[in-house]
């Protein structure tokens, strides 16, 4: 009986033998650069390509600011937002108050300069926009700017790092004044890629009169944009308002991403 060929090699030759087709129809193939051209534009196409959000301008950086309908409660849009100044934040801090961590006593300077500053992430890479509103004694700051993305996360990082390293702290005014300030971590709606929340008191006097100044922050950050708010007063801080702005106003930083322009009419809050 003869004994037949292996089969694998067949199969292999037969293989191997497709293979030296393809390769030999490609190779006579003139118009095989524009082929592959068209599969390139293809890739480059597809939804996953087109998922990195467009750079943020002026313009767009302005959309997406929040406006009075956003807000709830009676907020009024004021148009020198970019004058405000608390002068409870100035102050020197008191390196005596941090016996075993004396660096921390920077980050908590670096805290209330940038509060003052309203520069809480650092200087912006690209577009920025400013707003403001006020209800009675009460500030709202609202802030919306493109950054570095090293930096931006380096700043989200620090923010994270506060209630920690100040949470309780005295700061000494240029005529000799004391003020007790406290540092807490608040929670915020799971919007955009990351965020932090905190609370600032600074427990001071005004006027000779015993004060308290009370500060929501909250910081997003949706790709390299961020959203800064600072929210607060001689009478609390409005946490409600605090969250409707991060929830809103991250929706409407992502349709200028995308593209779209944000609605004038805020939506449903679940």
């Amino acid at each position: 009986m003869t004994q037949r060929p292996p089969r694998p090699v067949r199969v292999l030759a037969s293989a191997l033998a497709a293979g030296a087709l393809l390769t030999t129809a490609a190779c006579s193939d003139g118009d095989d650069s524009g082929a592959e051209s068209a599969d390139t534009t293809r890739i480059s196409s597809s939804p996953l390509a087109q998922e990195s959000p467009a750079a943020l301008t002026p313009a767009g950086a302005r959309a997406a600011l929040v406006t009075e309908a956003d807000l709830e409660g009676d907020w009024d849009q004021v148009k020198n937002a970019s004058t405000w100044h608390d002068s409870l934040l100035v102050g020197k801090v008191d390196v005596a108050d941090f016996l075993s961590a004396k660096a921390n006593a920077a980050d908590c300077q670096k805290l209330l300069d940038a509060l003052y500053d309203d520069d809480l992430l650092g200087k912006p890479s690209g577009a920025s926009a400013l707003t403001g509103f006020e209800e009675g004694d009460s500030r709202l700051l609202y802030q919306v700017a493109a950054y570095d993305k090293a930096a931006l996360n380096t700043s989200l990082n620090w923010l994270k790092s506060l209630p920690v390293k100040c949470d309780q702290f005295t700061a000494t005014d240029s005529s000799g004044g004391k003020r007790t300030v406290q540092v807490t971590e608040s929670s915020l709606p799971k919007e955009g890629d990351a965020r932090q929340g905190l609370q600032v008191t600074v427990q001071g006097t005004s006027g000779g009169a015993p004060t308290t100044l009370t500060l929501d922050v909250a910081v997003v950050r949706v790709g390299t944009d961020a959203i800064t708010i600072t929210n607060g007063g001689f009478d609390g801080a409005d946490s409600d308002s605090t969250k409707t702005a991060v929830e809103l106003g991250t929706e409407r930083l992502k349709d200028v991403q995308a593209g779209r322009t944000p609605s004038a009419d805020p939506g449903e809050i679940d």
